[in-house]
């Protein structure tokens, strides 16, 4: 049976400082790399002879408008499984909001062509080679991201709101 330590300690002999943050929230493997080792942590997860890491479960993304550090204002988050040994990994990549790109993973699986439209989609993340990326949801004339948080959760125009009624 696979532990988070062994792959974590397999990753950091093979990856070094390229892989970092290590956590098991809820005792799922979760680690950070950069854009430039992500393929290649993909790859290697995926092709171990023991690990097997087959499945991309999800790829998804996370905006962070707040963060004082402008290279961690997006974050994709790639969720991975082993069938083989019912075993799962978390993996994200930081971005700034200047340079929204990352390698596509369509040539490890092909299930990431949809994952990496719906990201592109809501957040505008970039997928350099992939073959199609047009939005899969939303209508292809809008300008904007809507998960993004560009704007207020309130309209403060609204008139039919009195603060006093909800506590404020």
């Amino acid at each position: 049976m696979l532990t988070n330590e062994e792959v974590a300690k397999d990753l950091i002999r093979k990856f070094g400082e390229e892989v970092y943050d290590f956590d098991e929230p809820f005792g799922l493997l979760t680690l950070s790399t950069s854009r430039e080792k992500l393929i290649p942590i993909l790859q290697h997860l995926k092709d171990h002879a023991v690990y097997q890491i087959n499945f991309l479960t999800d790829i998804c993304a996370v905006h962070y408008p707040d963060d004082p550090n402008p290279a961690r204002e997006f974050c994709v988050v790639y969720h991975l499984h082993s069938l083989v040994n019912n075993f799962r990994v978390r993996i994200k990549v930081f971005l700034a909001e200047a340079d929204l790109h990352l390698p596509t993973a369509i040539t490890l699986y092909a299930s990431a062509n949809w994952m990496e439209r719906e990201t592109y989609d809501f957040f505008g993340i970039i997928f350099d080679g992939h073959p199609n990326l047009i939005r899969i949801l939303n209508m292809e004339d809008m300008d904007y991201f809507p998960m993004r948080k560009e704007y207020p959760l309130e309209d403060p125009t609204r008139e039919d709101k009195i603060d006093a009624l909800f506590g404020r």
